[in-house]
Order: structure tokens, then C-alpha cells, then sequence
């Protein structure tokens, strides 16, 4: 049961990573896109919460991990703590969401490049 509970955490650990640097890879896109992008301020503030709500996440998960399953003591506390994170992980994928569907202005890059390979 330990072992399942670590390797879950880890895994859910490694998902959180790859989309903590998705998410800072679309900060980049919108803040190179500038003020004059329609949801500039909602897409940004978005991006934010849902980077600190991954940062909180990372650390339970840190937390959980840390903890020994096995003890009769620790399993309510490491319950409860499971339910938080998963649950602010949740959060954070309903912001995500939202960011998506914000998405980001075209840049004409892909048209561009299409023309330059003449497809």
C-alpha cells in the first residue's frame, strides 16, 4: 500500500512539473504579446494563480511523500492532505482551462513558416 501511495505522489509530482513549465512557457507567450492582447490582465492573472496553486500543490505532494503510510498515526493526516492536494490539482486544471481557452493571440508565425517551406 506504501509503495502504490509513493509512486502515485511521485507521478502526480512529475505531472505537476510538466505543466508548472507549460504554464511558464505561456506566461512568456502572453508577456511577449504585450498589453495590447485582449485578456492581457485575466490571461496573466490566471497564469499566477494557477503557477502558486502548483507551487502549494508540489509541497504537499513533498509533504505526502515524506510520510510513512504505514503508521497508524500519520494515515488520517496523510488522508486528509491526499484530498487537499488532489483538490487543488483539480483547481489548478479548471484554470488551466480557462487559460486555454483564452489561449493566446495569433502570430502569423505558423502561416509564415508554411510559406517559407512552400507548402
Amino acid at each position: 500500500m506504501n509503495l502504490y501511495a509513493t509512486k502515485k505522489t511521485a507521478a502526480e509530482g512529475m505531472l505537476d512539473i510538466a505543466l508548472f513549465l507549460a504554464n511558464i512557457t505561456h506566461m512568456k507567450t502572453v508577456i511577449e504579446q504585450g498589453a495590447g492582447y485582449r485578456y492581457y490582465a485575466a490571461v496573466l492573472t490566471l497564469i499566477s494563480f494557477s503557477l502558486a496553486l502548483q507551487i502549494v500543490a508540489g509541497v504537499l505532494i513533498i509533504i505526502i511523500a515524506r510520510r510513512d503510510l504505514n503508521v497508524v498515526s500519520n494515515q488520517k493526516r496523510l488522508d486528509y492532505l491526499n484530498n487537499v492536494t488532489t483538490g487543488i490539482i483539480f483547481a489548478t486544471t479548471v484554470i488551466n482551462f480557462f487559460v486555454s481557452f483564452f489561449g493566446s493571440k495569433r502570430t502569423g508565425f505558423f502561416r509564415w513558416l508554411l510559406a517559407r517551406l512552400h507548402f
